[in-house]
Parts: C-alpha cells; sequence; structure tokens
C-alpha cells in the first residue's frame, strides 16, 4: 500500500484497500501503514489475522499478535476508522483490549463494511479475524482446535449447477458432480474447512447436519499383502530420481517424508526436495526424491530436466504442467497418474469449466513414451475403499512401488508409516490396495463398486432412454398431461431430423435435453418435493451417524429481506420442522400455474413459463427451417437453455447473459448462407 502514498495525486481513483497479512504487518507492514498516514491518503489496510503464515506452511507469526494489539498499534499510528469483522463476533463482548471507539461486525457484513469504509477520508483499518481455513483443517486432524459438529451437504437434485456458491465461498471443496441432468455440484467432505461462506450462494439446495458425525465407510480389507508377488526393485548403480506431483493439503510432502524415511533406515543416501513455494490447499506441490546406494552418490537434490526415473502423479493437471513434462524423458521415465481429476480455482469462476484430461494425458504420455504411463482413477477408488480421498497418495505410492518404480523395500515403507504415527492402518491399507491395484485392477474395481450411487447420475445409455427418464420426472413432478406435453415436443424433433437430416440426433438430444430443463423449473413446490420426498434425507442418514438434526438454508419469496448491499433475499436457517411444511407443500403442486398458485403470479414464475412457451415456438420454427446447411447451428440455439440456471437474481443474470447469444444465433439459423459468407470474409 505505500506506492499509493506517491500514485494518487496523479489518479482520479478516490480510495484504494491494501492487504495485509497478519505475518507482513509484524515485521513491516505497520511502516507502510505509518507513511499513508503521514500522506494523508485514502486508503483502507485490510489486515488479514489469520494466526498463521499460510503461504509458506502455516507457521505461527514470529512474535507475540492479537487482534486487541493490532487495533490499538494501528490506532496510535493515527488511523481513523477500524473495524473488526470476525466469525465470533461475540468473544468481543465485554472487556476485549481493543483500540477506543472499534467496532466489531459479523464476517457476512463484510462487503457492507467495505463500502462504508471506502467513503471515510484518510487511512481506515479492516481486521479480519479468522484462523487460516487450511490451518483449522490440519489442526483439527490434530485434535488441537474445535471441530464443530456442523457439516453442509447440498442437495443435488435441487442444485441447478450454477456455481453461485463457489462464487460467494471462493472454495475448491465445492466439487462438480456429473449427473445424467447436468453438472450438479457437491461438498466434498474429506477436504471440506468447515468455513460455511457457501451457504451464501443463492441457493435452497443447501443443507446443514448439525449434531452427530460422519458415518465413516468402514475400509475395505485388501487381503492378505503376502499373497501379492514382490517386485523387481531397481538398481542403485545411479542415484533414482522420483517426481512426486499434486496439489497442497493432501499429503504430498507426506509422501516424500515417508520414502526419506524408508531409504534412511536402509541406510541408503537420500534428499528429498519439497517445491511448495506459495502453495496453498489446492496449490501445485512438487517432491524430488533422489534416493542412492550411498549419501555421498547424491550432488544434487533437484531433479534435473529429463532425469526424472519415475512419476507418480496424484494429481492429473499438476502431472501434465511444464514443470513436470520438463523432468520426463522417453524410454527413461515410468508415469503412474492419478485420471480423477480435481477442481482448480479457475471452476470457482467458471461452472462450465472443462479441463482438457485427454490430452493432458496426452502430454504426459508422449513425454514418457509408448507403455511408459499408466493412468487409473486412484481418487474415486481410495475414496470408496478407506472412506477418504486423503488415502489416495498412499495408494498411487502402492501401485507404483508394485510396478517397480520406487527403490525401498516394502517393511521400509511400512515402518516409515508406523515412525508418521498418523492413520498407521489405514494409510497401510492403502498401500495394499495400490499394490492390489498394480496386479488386478478389476478386482480393485469391483471391491470399490459404491452401492449408494444414485440413479441420477448414471448417463443414459440411448436417446429413448433420456426421454424415458425425464418424461418419468415430469409425471412426478406434475402430472401425465403435461409429461405428454413434453413427450409429443421431442418427437416432433425426432421425425424431423431423421427426415432432413439422417443418420443425426444431436437436435432431439439437445431438445430432450432442454426442453424438460425448462419445463421442470425448480419453483416453491418442486423445490419442496425433492426436499422431503425422503430420497435425500435417506442419503444423509447413510452418510452421518449420532444424535444430528437437519436445517435448511432458505429465502421464501414471501417473507426474505432484501439485502440493501447485494440486493438479493437473505436466506435464513429452518429446522426440521421445515420439512414436514414442505412435504404438504408438494402436494399442492396441482395448484402450479393456475389462478389458485399463490406464487405463480411473481415475476420469477411467469418469466419461467414465458420461457416455455418462447422454447417451444422456437422450436416449432426450427422444425420447420431445419435443413443440414443450419443443423450445427440448430443444435446450439436448442442448447442455449444449458446456460440458464440458479434461482432468482442468480437466474437473472443468465437470462440476460443468454438474451444476446439467443439474439445471434436466431439471425445465424434464418439466414445460413448470408451467415457463412459474411464468416468467409472476415477469414
Amino acid at each position: 500500500g505505500a506506492t499509493w502514498v506517491g500514485m494518487q495525486p496523479f489518479t482520479e481513483t478516490r480510495h484504494i484497500f491494501a492487504n495485509l497479512g497478519d505475518g507482513t504487518y509484524f515485521h513491516s507492514g505497520l511502516l507502510a501503514i505509518r507513511a499513508a498516514v503521514a500522506a494523508g491518503v485514502n486508503i483502507t489496510y485490510k489486515i488479514l489475522f489469520n494466526d498463521a503464515v499460510a503461504m509458506t506452511g502455516g507457521q505461527p507469526v514470529d512474535g507475540e499478535l492479537s487482534v486487541p494489539m493490532v487495533t490499538r498499534q494501528v490506532a496510535a499510528e493515527g488511523v481513523g476508522r477500524i473495524v473488526v469483522v470476525t466469525d465470533e463476533p461475540e468473544k468481543y463482548r465485554g472487556a476485549t483490549g481493543l483500540a477506543e471507539g472499534t467496532v466489531v461486525r459479523h464476517r457476512e457484513d463484510l462487503d457492507r463494511v467495505q463500502r462504508e469504509l471506502r467513503e471515510v477520508p484518510g487511512v481506515t483499518a479492516l481486521v479480519y479475524d479468522q484462523t487460516c481455513a487450511a490451518e483449522k483443517r490440519r489442526r483439527r486432524k490434530r485434535g488441537t482446535f474445535p471441530d464443530p459438529a456442523r457439516r453442509v451437504v447440498i442437495n443435488e437434485r435441487v442444485c441447478e449447477g450454477c456455481g453461485d456458491c463457489g462464487e460467494k465461498s471462493n472454495c475448491l471443496s465445492i466439487v462438480p458432480v456429473e449427473t445424467e441432468f447436468g453438472r450438479k455440484r457437491a461438498i466434498d467432505q474429506s477436504s471440506c474447512n468447515k468455513d460455511y461462506s457457501c451457504l451464501g450462494g443463492f441457493c435452497p439446495s443447501f443443507v446443514t447436519v448439525e449434531g452427530g458425525r460422519l458415518r465413516r465407510k468402514r475400509p475395505v480389507a485388501p487381503g492378505t499383502p503376502a499373497g501379492l508377488p514382490e517386485p523387481a526393485l531397481p538398481a542403485l548403480d545411479r542415484p533414482w530420481s522420483i517426481l512426486v506431483t499434486g496439489v497442497g493439503g493432501t499429503g504430498v510432502v507426506t509422501i516424500g517424508a515417508l520414502l526419506g524415511m524408508a531409504a534412511h533406515l536402509e541406510g541408503k543416501g537420500v534428499s528429498v526436495l519439497d517445491m511448495a513455494g506459495l502453495a496453498q490447499k489446492g496449490g501445485s506441490v512438487f517432491s524430488h526424491i533422489r534416493i542412492a546406494a550411498r549419501p555421498e552418490d547424491i550432488h544434487a537434490v533437484r531433479i534435473a530436466a529429463g532425469e526424472a526415473n519415475a512419476v507418480i502423479g496424484c494429481d492429473l493437471i499438476v502431472a501434465a504442467s511444464d514443470e513436470a513434462i520438463a523432468k520426463m524423458r522417453e524410454g527413461h521415465t515410468l508415469a503412474i497418474v492419478n485420471a480423477d481429476l480435481s477442481p482448480t480455482g479457475e471452476f470457482t469462476r467458471d461452472p462450465d469449466l472443462a479441463i482438457p484430461g485427454r490430452q493432458m494425458a496426452d502430454a504426459i504420455a508422449e513425454a514418457c513414451g509408448p507403455g511408459a504411463a499408466q493412468f487409473l482413477a486412484a481418487g474415486s477408488l481410495a475414496a470408496s475403499l478407506m472412506g477418504d480421498s486423503i488415502a489416495t497418495n498412499l495408494f498411487m505410492v502402492g501401485f507404483a512401488w508394485q510396478r517397480g518404480m520406487i527403490p525401498v523395500a516394502r517393511e521400509s515403507i511400512a515402518r516409515a508409516i508406523e515412525l508418521n504415527a498418523t492413520a498407521v492402518e489405514a494409510n497401510k491399507s492403502a498401500f495394499d490396495w495400490g499394490r492390489r491395484a498394480a496386479i488386478d485392477i478389476e478386482s480393485v474395481r469391483r471391491a470399490a463398486a459404491d452401492e449408494d450411487r444414485p440413479e441420477s447420475h448414471r448417463p443414459a445409455a440411448s436417446l429413448d432412454e433420456a426421454i424415458a427418464r425425464r418424461r418419468e420426472e415430469l409425471v412426478r413432478y406434475q402430472d401425465e398431461a403435461y409429461a405428454a406435453r413434453y413427450a409429443m415436443g421431442v418427437a416432433r424433433v425426432r421425425e424431423a431430423e431423421a427426415a432432413r437430416a439422417p443418420g443425426s440426433t444431436a437436435l432431439a438430444e439437445a431438445v430432450a435435453r432442454y426442453l424438460f430443463k425448462l419445463m421442470a423449473y425448480k419453483d416453491e413446490y418442486e423445490v419442496a418435493r425433492l426436499h422431503a420426498d425422503g430420497e435425500f434425507l435417506g442419503r444423509i442418514a447413510r452418510q452421518f451417524e449420532g444424535d444430528f438434526r437437519v436445517k435448511l438454508h432458505l429465502a421464501p419469496p414471501l417473507w426474505a429481506r432484501i439485502d440493501p448491499a447485494t440486493g438479493e433475499p437473505r436466506k435464513s436457517a429452518f429446522g426440521p420442522w421445515i420439512l414436514k411444511a414442505m412435504a404438504l407443500l408438494a402436494k399442492l403442486k396441482g395448484l402450479r400455474a393456475t389462478p389458485f398458485d399463490p406464487f405463480g403470479y411473481s415475476a420469477h414464475r411467469r418469466g419461467e413459463r414465458r420461457l416455455i412457451a418462447e422454447y417451444e415456438a422456437l422450436v416449432d420454427e426450427i422444425v420447420a427451417r431445419l435443413a443440414p446447411a443450419n443443423l450445427a447451428v440448430a443444435v446450439e440455439l436448442a442448447s442455449l437453455p444449458e446456460h440458464i440456471r440458479g434461482f432468482g437474481p442468480v437466474k437473472e443474470r443468465h437470462l440476460r447473459d443468454v438474451a444476446g447469444r439467443k439474439a445471434q444465433l436466431v439471425a445465424r439459423f434464418r439466414e445460413p448462407m448470408a451467415a457463412a459468407t459474411a464468416v468467409e470474409a472476415q477469414a
């Protein structure tokens, strides 16, 4: 923020925000605040008090520091207004030691506080008091930090896949789930930091489970390890180089430590270099492991370009990065890579993000040469077998060891796991499952088969099946007549496409998918049905155990208050009683779109009915004008509802985005030859 002192006189910008971590603040950041006060510039310092130097591994701040101390220090420097923002405002009641005049606000008021501070002349400070989320998770695993008995679950059937929850929380524990009815969202309970900011997403699919605990899936025993053949381990006539790639927070550094200890126990030379950089949870991590017959044989700890003998890719995206690819060489490198894709930070901003997994795998295979790279869905296999995705990396190590890629004995790795003294039996079991997968992957897949997988996750095998499943859903949604309307609309398109574009079903598939999406809009009756029909509650009962209760987080249209800062209705938490009310409401679905529908007069519901009519009219025009020359444009036009997602204001934003694209496509569809000529002229 100190550069603003020199910049402000030469810009029309009146005010800026500057971010400071508590570690930076402690060692030098306070001097920048002093300079800004002396210069009298308009700036708000957002001081993150997260109790850890989070960028470089979660070390404690080098010295004594507390939120009250920070407020008193900046007040003494002359900062005009100070606000503490926290998710626990109650801890500042009574004698707090805060500087005089300091205001304490809840975290949910952050945006409003920032808007207020930017209007205050001079230097202001916002102290954001919240322990680093990744550190919370680590400390909870060690039993040194409170672990609230509160979990967030998403009802995937209600979820629209709009991504507003990811945008509000920027959290990588919100993962995509591909279903027959589109991409949905789920919470990865293995990595969730219990930040709860995802609840701010404007969506009625979020549920919190209060009390109780996760029902840990009992790990499946891998069988007798002695029954597995022992591989031929690499000779150490030269140092052996292993590159482990993955993401922060999943145990990549632990893998390096375990293999390093195993080699040390055998009296071998070993070096382990962890390239974590500024990686936080979800950031790229590389562990360079070099093992030699004698310590003096190792002359460099970092693996040079093209010198990796083995690559254990615990994350496909990191394994396909330029840095990892550079370490591979055809005829020299063997690679084992987890083919399951992890969400990236970009996914929180782009709900349609498609990670090019196939191209990434091809790049790795090309770098290693024919037959030298293997890919397996290690993440989902390990999670199903062990009940926790954190087991993935040890599963990968077991697979790599069985393939002869790690030059240390199995007994030494087991002893290193024991010395680590964390989840010893689970880690040994994950290692043994990886060994079995390297010998007989099909038996491992059978053992990992998820019997509780929802039917909606299974893709339809044919267009007929896709139509039949959606027709059944519309019967449950409304009635037989409504479902018949859908079926006749799709049949008309199939007939026209078969006559005018023989061999193609792309248009019929698009209309089957998106006419259903529009007709099954999630109004109050449908959300009530999907929450109260027992399927979702049954899944929660299988996922949790103990004395727990369910709370739904909703913004009921007739009484939700509007947040003046965001313009969106505010959500409230409702206890289990709301499910009984929803069961009654679901039975009243016959009122939908009739004069007796109390919700049907709202602008949102009128708009959703209008969308159906407009889409049916558009389909009629497509059927009338369809030709081989405009088939591709017709499919794109019929698929536009894919981008109409969400609820309330979120859906309105998507509708505005789609409107312009629709106008362009309609023009191209109506004049395909003119459009083609224009494209050629531009080329």
